[in-house]
């Protein structure tokens, strides 16, 4: 999500690599929509042993390091040591920038309000303009190809790169060179403090409401309460209908909230577990939530992190029938390291399992019917409906 970060720079590739699950005042890192660029591994080595124990030994060692910077407080060692940990979560974040992560979390951010993706052909697509901001006034849209940010070309950035790029102060102001269709131009917008707007309603038809949610900041599992209960009240005495929970392109947030989330569809039990350095931990879902109108989750390869844990749940704990495409397979914890500078260290301490026991990391959560990514968004749409209708809630 383009709005959602803070000024960073490219260099720093990993930093807000991810939308980190967040256990207690864990802060999570700022993310775009859209996949992540594989890791790439480290050349076989010469040595008389497999090249994936080198790699390992290389990388524990490398781990090792980094954890020593941290330690003996040596900002300037520990973040040149993120790049090279072997972790591809770890991140280095300035005070300044982990501040701006924070004040994220909280529903606001600096940015032009534009979000992007990676197309299929490695181009760099916005695949969101947020109403009444920035680039909404200088008439980008949906499905702009975005081939410069202040004279850098994208081709060959990822995209969190892409998104350090569009990051600023407030007032400051950057220039995009976009092409819509073979229209090309340049567009110059000014950064503002915006409001972020991560749960958004509408009726697909009938009695049939989808709930969106973009990622999952403070205070959004109490908006999707509210609007299941809006749902319910269209629904009326005469059923029908039911609700799309759609998790497409949700890089993740604070795992509280998606828990949060989770609870207005179940009645309490597991949401999840996780392990941190070892020690097992349990996520639970409250009592009392929804567990009448019928539901279905739309999820794609932009589905992340936390919004994996909490279609994971609804899958596992039968709740909910997935459509879409498989997700990011993102399963890992991340904690932070606060050094004297309040520059902060974000390193992988354990993984989190859906109810069954199942891990998502590397290999994402299958949906219950899969829609090709290539497909048109209507068609899962399309399909949710359909689905909704053999759940006895007709539209």
């Amino acid at each position: 999500m383009s709005g959602s970060s803070t000024p960073g720079s490219p260099r720093r590739s990993r930093r807000g690599a991810t939308l980190t699950l967040v256990f207690g005042a864990v802060v999570a890192a700022g993310a775009s929509s859209g996949g992540w660029p594989a890791l790439g591994g480290s050349a076989p080595g010469t040595h008389a042993v497999p090249a994936a124990v080198s790699d390992d030994a290389a990388a524990a060692a490398e781990a090792g390091e980094l954890r020593a910077a941290i330690e003996r407080d040596d900002p300037e060692a520990a973040e040149e040591l993120v790049s090279r940990s072997g972790d591809r979560w770890a991140a280095f974040y300035t005070a300044r920038e982990y501040e701006g992560l924070r004040r994220s979390l909280d529903g606001r951010y600096v940015g032009v309000g534009l979000w992007v993706r990676r197309t299929a052909d490695g181009g760099v697509e916005v695949c969101r303009v947020q109403p009444g901001g920035p680039a909404a006034g200088g008439g980008v849209r949906v499905g702009d190809r975005l081939r410069a940010v202040d004279g850098t070309r994208t081709a060959g950035l990822s995209v969190t790169e892409v998104v350090a790029l569009l990051r600023g102060e407030a007032g400051s102001r950057v220039e995009l060179e976009l092409r819509r269709g073979e229209r090309a131009r340049e567009v110059t917008l000014e950064r503002a403090v915006l409001a972020t707007e991560e749960v958004s309603v509408e009726r697909m038809g009938g009695r049939v409401t989808r709930i969106r949610v973009a990622s999952f900041t403070k205070g959004v599992g109490g908006q999707v309460r509210e609007a299941l209960e809006g749902a319910g009240a269209a629904r009326g005495a005469a059923g029908g209908g039911g609700v799309v929970l759609d998790l497409r392109g949700n890089s993740g947030g604070l795992v509280a909230e998606a828990v949060s989330v989770a609870s207005a569809f179940l009645d309490g039990g597991l949401v999840a577990t996780y392990d941190v350095r070892g020690s097992q931990r349990v996520l639970d879902a409250d009592e009392g939530g929804d567990t009448a109108t019928p539901l279905v989750v739309l999820v794609d390869g932009g589905t992340m992190s936390a919004a994996e844990l909490l279609a994971g749940a609804l899958q596992d704990r039968g709740r909910a029938v997935l459509v879409g495409s498989r997700t990011f397979g993102k399963g890992s914890v991340q904690m932070p390291s606060t050094l004297s500078d309040g520059s902060v260290v974000e390193q992988t301490v354990g993984h989190y399992r859906t109810p069954s026991g199942r891990s998502v990391d590397g290999s994402g959560v299958v949906p219950d019917l899969k829609v090709p990514a290539a497909a048109e968004p209507a068609a899962a749409d399309a399909k949710a409906v359909t689905v909704l209708s053999g759940l006895g809630g007709r539209p």
